[in-house]
């Protein structure tokens, strides 16, 4: 009996033993959150790095941008872990109706359900971050091959302001295309490289860095952009005539080498094979040889065109975007001191339907940024979500994406919910066009109540092409709204 006695006790012992053994050597979410932000640090410092040299290995960039995307992805992870005290607390909120006794039980359930995903999100995050980092350690040993890049010391917003983000593995694309050279005595084909992507996605900005590139610029005696609907035989007539000259080298009139770099930026879908055949037809037979053309267009008609493999850019994923607004949005503030904002700004980041660009997250950033208060960014996230919806039922989606992206869309003010806004026509402006006094954040807030069709300044960009985003808006008053009704629905007008 005794033995019996002890060999229970031994068994009861060894269990606790393992018990508290396996509790002690199981990572604490708090624990994983610390080693995940020192493996960010490190992962940090290698992108930093390598943005600092002049890389061209494609293989290297790729690894890169794996590398920032595990980097976004683990940032957002992190901060969606900081905000969950926030998120529980909205989910009560909207739960009100529920008693007391039930609201509190489903808030301790949703809190452990929830407790278990952050730390297997935080885990997952971790694993594949240091496994990237063990990836490219023959990467950071081929760095110093690469000569360095000169750049000001910006702190980070700054940097990512003044910078294209996400969009390095693009640039040298299209660089390697035009460097490319054929082999001498091969058929000589004017080469052609066709960039799709939808409206605002970055297509022009992606082409205007590259042309300031110096190895781009040093390659091609002129660098010239046309800016065409479509192609019609009017418009090919005045071809050579309507182009911009963005770069011009001096070079000798002997130089047989003074090549041409030809930016067509087609607005509209392409209609006229033909004519596009003919411009193609002559432009093989004057451009000089080593000549290039790059194809602009949000329809994938012009694919076809291509000598070389089409690019297609897609807008940011959502946690590139996150980090992105997240850093424009708090400049040189620290998120973690402000826990209640991060969650309302993760929230708002949610509202762009897909349309994850530069352009709204400078839109919204600088809106925040100039209103850095709890009450306005929850004004704001209301007013976003409402309008996402309504978008959606109307349009299926964000009116841009439609081929007739410039019908008017009508939408509620922020402050004074009674009038709207109808938004006529979005355009882009170079920058040495005069631009609208009035933007359009003080029309949506209701600082500026301008009367008639008015034009506002949406944002200016501080990156080339250096374009001004330009609305023309009109302000309605219910009376106005109750008279044009019917008219506008004849003439298209989609109220929101």
């Amino acid at each position: 009996m005794e033995s019996f006695i002890s060999a229970i006790f031994g068994e009861l012992t060894t269990r606790s033993i393992n018990f508290f053994i396996s509790k002690l050597s199981k990572p604490t979410t708090l624990d994983v959150e610390d080693r995940l932000r020192r493996v960010l640090l490190r992962a940090q410092v290698i992108i930093d790095e390598a943005k600092g040299r002049h890389i061209t290995n494609q293989a290297m960039l790729l690894q890169l941008v794996m590398l920032g995307d595990a980097v976004h992805w683990s940032h957002y992870v992190l901060d969606t872990f900081r905000c969950q005290f926030h998120q529980e607390e909205d989910a009560n909120n909207q739960g009100v109706s529920r008693s007391s006794s039930l609201s509190k039980v489903n808030s301790a359930m949703r809190l452990y359900s929830r407790g278990a995903k952050t730390l297997k999100d935080l885990q997952g995050a971790l694993d594949n971050l240091s496994s990237m980092i063990l990836d490219v350690n023959e990467l950071v040993l081929f760095l110093t091959n690469y000569p360095c890049l000169y750049r000001q010391p910006y702190s980070m917003h700054l940097q990512l302001a003044n910078c294209m983000f996400g969009r390095q593995l693009e640039a040298q694309l299209v660089i390697n295309f035009l460097l490319h050279v054929q082999p001498y005595g091969a058929d000589e084909e004017l080469e052609v490289l066709p960039i799709v992507g939808p409206s605002y996605v970055g297509k022009s900005t992606l082409v205007a860095h590259v042309c300031k590139d110096e190895r781009v610029r040093a390659r091609f005696s002129e660098i010239l952009f046309f800016h065409i609907q479509t192609f019609t035989d009017d418009e090919l007539a005045t071809f050579r005539d309507e182009c911009e000259l963005k770069h011009q080298n001096r070079v000798s009139e002997s130089n047989l080498e003074a090549r041409l770099l030809v930016v067509i930026e087609l607005i509209g879908d392409l209609i006229n094979e033909e004519a596009w055949g003919r411009l193609y037809s002559a432009s093989k037979r004057y451009a000089p040889r080593g000549s290039k053309i790059i194809v602009t267009s949000r329809f994938d008609s012009i694919v076809k065109f291509g000598t070389t493999r089409a690019l297609t850019l897609k807008f940011l994923p959502h946690e590139a975007y996150w980090y992105f607004f997240k850093t424009l949005t708090f400049g040189s503030m620290d998120p973690e001191m402000h826990p209640r904002l991060t969650h309302l700004a993760m929230e708002i980041a949610k509202t762009t339907l897909g349309r994850r660009g530069h352009l709204s997250a400078n839109i919204i950033a600088h809106l925040l940024k100039d209103n850095f208060d709890v009450k306005f960014w929850s004004a704001l996230l209301a007013f976003l979500r409402r309008y996402s919806q309504k978008l959606v039922s109307q349009f299926g989606g964000h009116p841009a994406d439609s081929p007739n992206q410039n019908r008017p869309v009508l939408f509620e003010r922020m402050a004074t919910p009674s009038e709207c806004i109808v938004l006529d026509h979005r355009c882009q402006h170079p920058s040495e066009e005069e631009i609208p006094k009035i933007k359009f954040q003080d029309v949506l807030c209701g600082s500026v109540m301008p009367r008639g069709k008015f034009d506002v300044l949406a944002w200016r960009s501080r990156i080339p092409p250096y374009h001004s985003y330009v609305y023309t808006c009109e302000i309605e008053g219910p009376k106005t709204r109750a008279v044009k009704r019917k008219r506008s629905m004849k003439n298209g007008v989609t109220n929101c």
